[in-house]
């Protein structure tokens, strides 16, 4: 969607495909953070970095008035483990223009007294918050383009330049270029079955905490970090979203191979022990729902974005993980200006699909 509304914006023709309808996905499921805080390279937080500046930029034009909110994310580690962890991210962080600080146990206890003795905490600026379903229905009213939805794209019509449009619904459409960005639906579009795979996450909602001491950003466990990582097939990584709305969204898992949503009782119940363990207050309140999304990972834990090789009008921007909400609109404007052939001042390589056997889908 964000690439659609920087194409329309730029004067070309676009129609957005989508087999179920804007934001019924993973997009309709996120938590809605906009974190550098969470990225674990240094390719990603300078990516994250031009997220948050371009949901600024949007904001402050009128696109996104009142969609975005900047805020901090505190990292939170509760032994030694976990300590170094957040110390060695901290530092990457700070190394590449993320401001962070450091708090210490005894200093943590007066800056955020609601945390239960947490050994260290890092304090991250910059960070930022927006509801992926509103983003997606603002973007798509600004930038005026139709969207077809029960719009199931089965293969790719090729011509001479490459590619001469799509196949909807036994139907061809044609068209100049064609991007992907169809999240898990993009697998078999472009052949990534050994490159990507499904990850679920489980989320929480509890009622409004009433007047509670609330931490002014979310908190997240220094072991997130590890679990956005690791090889298991369930892990999990807490985060605790102090929501505008008075509530706390808490979550979450990481789930391989999973291709339908769903709670399921032993990974709620995980999410909100560990979560009452950080932050004891949350004891009162109630859950008032549980819920799930499906998202695409890369073998690298790298997005796919750019070009296909060898097919000059075939563009992909897909497997972005639990990182589409903060890239999104980035992206969408890089990917506009490659479509559109324009400079590009974000660098983009590190994502390109040539590290993948990308083999599209003709009819």
């Amino acid at each position: 969607m964000s690439a659609a509304y920087f194409l329309a914006r730029n004067g070309v023709d676009v129609t957005v495909l989508d087999e179920s309808g804007p934001a019924a996905g993973a997009t309709g499921a996120a938590d809605g953070a906009v974190s550098v805080a969470s990225k674990q390279s240094v390719d990603l937080v300078r990516l994250a970095r031009e997220g948050v500046a371009t949901y600024g930029e949007l904001a402050s034009s009128g696109v996104l008035a009142g969609l975005f909110h900047s805020r901090p994310t505190f990292l939170v580690a509760a032994n030694d483990e976990e300590e170094a962890v957040l110390v060695a991210h901290g530092r990457m962080l700070s190394e590449n223009g993320v401001a962070v600080e450091l708090i210490g146990r005894s200093a943590s206890v007066a800056k955020l007294p609601m945390i239960a003795s947490p050994k260290a905490v890092a304090r991250v600026d910059g960070d930022g918050h927006a509801i992926g379903y509103q983003i997606v229905d603002r973007l798509w009213r600004s930038g005026g383009f139709p969207i077809w939805r029960a719009a199931r794209v089965d293969a790719l019509v090729s011509g001479p330049a490459g590619v001469a449009g799509v196949v909807v619904n036994g139907r061809k459409l044609a068209a100049d270029a064609v991007l992907v960005a169809a999240g898990s639906g993009s697998i078999r579009l472009l052949g990534l079955e050994s490159d990507t795979r499904s990850r679920k996450g489980q989320l929480v909602v509890t009622e409004r905490s009433p007047g509670a001491s609330r931490p002014e950003g979310p908190l997240m466990s220094a072991r997130y970090l590890l679990s956005k990582g690791g090889k298991a097939k369930r892990s999990f990584g807490l985060v605790i979203d102090p929501l505008r709305t008075g509530q706390y969204l808490l979550g979450g898992t990481r789930e391989d191979g999973v291709d339908g949503g769903g709670n399921d009782l032993a990974a709620v119940r995980t999410i909100l022990g560990e979560a009452v363990a950080m932050l004891p207050g949350l004891a009162t309140l109630r859950v008032l729902r549980a819920f799930s999304g499906v998202r695409l990972a890369t073998r690298d834990g790298t997005p796919i974005v750019g070009r296909v090789a060898d097919i000059a009008n075939l563009f992909v921007a897909t497997g972005f993980e639990g990182d589409g909400i903060c890239l999104g609109p980035a992206i969408g404007r890089a990917v506009q200006r490659l479509i559109c052939d324009e400079p590009q001042p974000v660098d983009i390589s590190a994502m390109s699909p040539q590290r993948f056997a990308v083999s599209p889908r003709f009819a």
